[in-house]
């Protein structure tokens, strides 16, 4: 079983990597064979390199997002990680608290990571830019 600490300690150099873009930072983190689910793709993904490709995607629009961790809760072969995410899209940021679960293979690596959180305000506010876009 993982401790608060040791998952604390994790999610301390593992969250940095969703800033910025660097997929490959983020991607050194997770298996060869990981399996990654989000809103996004609720189907999931499976294996580092759609993961990979994935992940340029996603970071590329999204650069400066933060997420910071508010709690983890141990579980076996992993933990439980409560979230913040600060999401800027647009002239605003989008505050998000969400939980993802993630378990590891015997390597420490992310063999499962699996995202949840509601996109409701996100989907909004990128709604109304598209919309002021559209009249300017």
């Amino acid at each position: 079983m993982m401790t608060k600490e040791k998952a604390r300690e994790f999610a301390s150099r593992w969250l940095p990597a969703w800033t910025g873009n660097d997929p490959g930072k983020l991607a050194d983190f997770y298996s060869d064979d990981a399996f990654y689910l989000d809103p996004a793709v609720p189907g999931g993904i499976q294996g580092k390199d759609p993961l990979l490709a994935y992940f340029r995607k996603l970071l590329a629009q999204n650069p400066n997002w933060v997420w910071t961790q508010i709690e983890a809760i141990p579980m076996e072969g992993g933990f439980l990680n409560k979230w913040l995410a600060r999401i800027p899209i647009g002239d605003k940021i989008i505050e998000c608290i969400g939980v993802c679960f993630v378990q590891f293979d015997d390597r420490e690596k992310i063999r499962r990571n699996e995202v949840y959180f509601d996109r409701t305000q996100m989907m909004l506010e990128m709604s109304r830019l598209k919309q002021v876009k559209k009249v300017g």
